[in-house]
């Protein structure tokens, strides 16, 4: 039980290290990713328990202690995460293996994404700032892999745009590691929030801060380090854009309120003005994005910006409330979605167009699907008692409990402009009269294809109506936050 924080990250990667062997075999590697994923999941809930119970759990690799060598840090906010992101995984997977042809599962697709899981969990997991790194670009390298599977013109000139950005923001990420340690003398992330404090130049830090925040908003498109996500995501297929919009963003978010809370804080109004003004950004392009385009992908790619702008803020204001309702929001938000870019691919696949005008009346041939769209939509614009609700109802209060009135305000009607947006897609695209016989490629196989896009949604639907039963859950994952010492004391024990 001692190791179990680094079982999510070995199985899925010992997994994949056997399917690089068998790379024709399509239904040992749909057998073996799922097989892997069921028990890396069955795995996380028991890290769950185990730290709900026991507090948190860490692993010196080596038998190193920290601060000197590499540690794993399993508190409740990386076990839920880490469970979280392996669910997710698996109704991915489950449905690219109705949705991909047996010659594209032949190019390793199942290697990549069981690989950018391990690079997810490991940079959840990690305890020290420069194994984060590395966890990134594991994830990273994953995801030029998948990005590219398919060879499309359109893919490839999207993919230089994304390996470049990602090339610049990773060149970046190492020179602000070199940058921290070089003034604080270490890399352990419990043994830099106790030697920062103690640093008597705080200009520094800050500096050092926001040069962090700079390489996590680049990953997480924040206003104006976004410009590559709306064309690198469109064209990647549907379960590929389910994986990137629901993980990838979120793992620089993650990335912020770690460091943010336990490193850089300070008690600094800079670091926590710089924060607002960045979600407030970014939170109003999202909204403009949201309605002014009449692609699918796209409006749902554009949702994926307002809500790391309310998960930026919920960080920025560092309360318990706020951040209670960031780590509700985050969950949400990974999972729905996932689902809704899974809902989309599959009215794409349909229609053979990305493209509102192209669709409609398909509630009429496929009634659970649009139902199912539906709920989803509800549920991303936070609608009661859906899972959206409750983690921006939270970020309100603590935007208001700050004495701040333009936060909470612009978050609620965000909360309209998400809600016209998905409306606009059910309305034009399942509502009313079918415009032609729609005869597109994922037709015949739309009974396979909604069995994991509705357990995905079921999901979510859950966490809104358990909102109460996974409280106990969530406050035990704020604490470290809002006390670094508990952090700090569980990882250097003297």
């Amino acid at each position: 039980m001692i190791n179990l924080p680094i079982f999510p990250i070995v199985i899925p990667a010992l997994a994949a290290i056997f399917l690089l062997f068998a790379p024709k075999q399509a239904r040992l590697q749909r057998g073996v990713a799922l097989g892997a994923l069921l028990v890396t999941f069955a795995v996380t809930v028991l890290l769950i328990f185990t730290v709900s119970q026991d507090g948190i759990m860490t692993v010196n690799l080596g038998n190193w202690p920290a601060p000197f060598g590499i540690t794993l840090v399993s508190d409740m906010l990386s076990a839920l995460l880490v469970a979280t992101s392996t669910l997710l995984v698996f109704f991915i997977v489950w449905f690219a293996t109705h949705y991909f042809s047996d010659a594209y599962e032949s190019n390793y697709v199942y290697v990549a994404m069981l690989f950018l899981l391990v690079g997810v969990n490991g940079a959840f997991t990690t305890g020290d700032i420069f194994n984060l790194f590395v966890f990134f670009e594991v994830f990273l390298i994953s995801s030029y892999v998948l990005i590219v599977l398919g060879g499309k013109g359109v893919q490839l000139r999207e993919s230089i745009k994304y390996l470049l950005v990602n090339v610049i923001a990773s060149a970046l990420f190492v020179m602000a590691v070199a940058l921290l340690y070089g003034t604080v003398g270490t890399l352990s992330l419990a043994d830099l929030a106790q030697k920062i404090p103690l640093v008597e130049n705080q200009s520094v830090i800050t500096v050092i801060g926001v040069f962090f925040v700079i390489v996590f908003g680049l990953k997480g498109a924040l206003v104006p380090l976004h410009y590559w996500l709306p064309g690198s995501y469109v064209v990647a297929p549907t379960p590929i854009l389910a994986m990137f919009g629901a993980l990838l963003t979120k793992v620089g978010v993650y990335s912020i309120l770690r460091t943010y809370t336990l490193l850089f804080d300070g008690g600094s109004a800079f670091m926590q003005n710089f924060l607002i003004i960045l979600a407030v950004l970014t939170i109003v392009i999202g909204m403009i994005g949201a309605i002014a385009y009449n692609d699918v992908k796209l409006i749902i790619i554009y949702n994926i910006m307002i809500a790391v702008g309310v998960i930026l803020y919920g960080i920025a204001l560092n309360t318990q409330t706020s951040l209670e309702g960031a780590l509700y929001y985050l969950i949400h938000d990974m999972l729905i979605k996932a689902a809704l870019f899974m809902l989309v691919g599959m009215m794409i696949g349909i229609t053979k167009s990305g493209q509102l005008r192209d669709m409609g009346g398909l509630i009429t041939r496929f009634p659970l699907f649009g139902w199912t769209f539906f709920i989803a939509a509800l549920s991303l614009a936070g609608i009661p008692p859906l899972s959206g609700f409750f983690g921006k109802l939270l970020i309100v209060q603590g935007g208001v409990g700050e004495g701040s009135l333009f936060g909470p305000l612009l978050i609620l009607l965000s909360s309209l402009f998400v809600l016209f947006s998905v409306i606009k897609i059910f309305l034009y695209g399942f509502w009313g009269e079918e415009k032609r016989v729609y005869d597109g490629p994922l037709v015949p196989y739309m009974n396979r294809l909604i069995v994991p896009t509705f357990l995905l949604v079921a999901v979510a639907v859950a966490y809104g109506f358990g909102a109460e039963a996974m409280h106990p859950f969530i406050t035990q994952a704020i604490e470290p936050l809002v006390q670094p010492e508990i952090y700090i004391d569980a990882v250097i024990k003297e």
